[in-house]
């Protein structure tokens, strides 16, 4: 008995002799059907539904809105309209470039966001260095409540905690100041606490959150790893600098070259709560003035040309920050 030859998938199947002796047709091997649009998108309808919120969220509040940008090229009157407002051509812009408010919002906002990016940006990698570092599951997550918590208040109860502390006029941080036999700081008025105020309230709010990412990335990272490199006699820290920061410079990468896109757009409400006549001087910011050009004085015009403004350069640094690592070899955002 004589086995026949086992037939393999995806094999061609050799030609048949015909009964004349004239070989067979060979089959013609079998394509798979393309699925069709609507069959693709009944087939994952559950993750298309689940998306909805979130495109409907940036249609509306994200990309219906820019049309609106139109007015910062006239000298828009509410009472006439988008379409009736007169055009002045880049007038506002220039206006933007000429005025002498120019070099200190540009200047402010620069030293402001140059902090944010050096020192409050690494400050989540760190905190999620040290909590993948805690053996104790039940500290990490107790620490990982305690640092989710100033998230979920506003800049408004942040900043009023802070006026509470930092007051000359009864503020803890004063009174343990004066016991000690020195003179109250006026750490609201006083220009040169704006900035590190500023800066230290930003991480105290932020930091905590921002680590979820990066504890995300971290749970991807092969144990076997460590393991070897425990074996090969590398510490802590070296296995840290080897294995697990290249393991999640992917994520980093991606988030920095987002907040990049955030250079000049520094938000309103928190250094709005900040500023008062005393700090002006160093805490007006490109956001700030938008508010008190176009809602106190009326000038929508000129102020949706500082945003338009604002917008463009995020938009330039975020395209050279993702050239940038392409040219490196890592991933970017597209």
């Amino acid at each position: 008995m004589v086995a026949e030859p086992m037939s393999v998938p995806g094999a061609s199947t050799p030609a048949l002799a015909a009964p004349g002796g004239s070989p067979a047709p060979a089959r013609e091997p079998i394509v798979p059907r393309k699925r069709s649009l609507g069959a693709t998108l009944w087939r994952y309808r559950t993750l298309y539904l689940m998306a909805i919120p979130g495109m409907l969220y940036f249609l509306v509040f994200k990309y219906v809105p820019m049309g609106g940008l139109i007015i910062s090229f006239q000298d828009y009157k509410p009472f006439l309209g988008i379409m009736n407002s007169p055009w002045v051509g880049f007038e506002h812009f220039v206006r933007l470039f000429t005025e002498d408010t120019f070099t200190m919002l540009l200047r402010n906002t620069l030293i402001l966001s140059i902090l944010l990016m050096v020192i409050s940006f690494p400050v989540p990698i760190v905190l999620a260095l040290l909590l993948n570092e805690l053996r104790s599951k039940w500290f990490q997550r107790s620490v990982q409540t305690i640092i989710y918590i100033p998230h979920f208040m506003s800049w408004v109860i942040v900043v009023s905690i802070f006026y509470v502390m930092l007051t000359i006029d009864g503020g803890a941080i004063n009174n343990v100041i004066q016991q000690l036999g020195f003179e109250p700081v006026s750490f609201l008025t006083d220009p040169e606490w704006l900035r590190p105020m500023y800066v230290f309230q930003h991480i105290w709010r932020t930091a905590g959150w921002g680590t979820i990412v990066y504890l995300a990335a971290l749970t991807a990272v092969d144990m076997h790893l460590y393991e070897a490199a425990e074996i090969d006699g590398a510490n802590r820290w070296r296995q840290t600098w080897h294995i697990t920061l290249p393991a999640i410079r992917a994520t980093i990468i991606v988030l920095f070259i987002l907040s990049i896109g955030d250079f000049l757009e520094l938000g309103f409400e928190h250094m709005f709560l900040l500023l008062n006549s005393m700090n002006r001087e160093v805490g007006e910011i490109f956001d700030t003035f938008v508010y008190t050009a176009g809602i106190q004085n009326g000038q929508l015009s000129f102020a949706t040309a500082v945003g338009l403004f604002k917008g463009l350069v995020g938009l330039i640094l975020v395209v050279f920050a993702n050239s940038l690592a392409k040219r490196f070899g890592e991933e970017g955002v597209y």
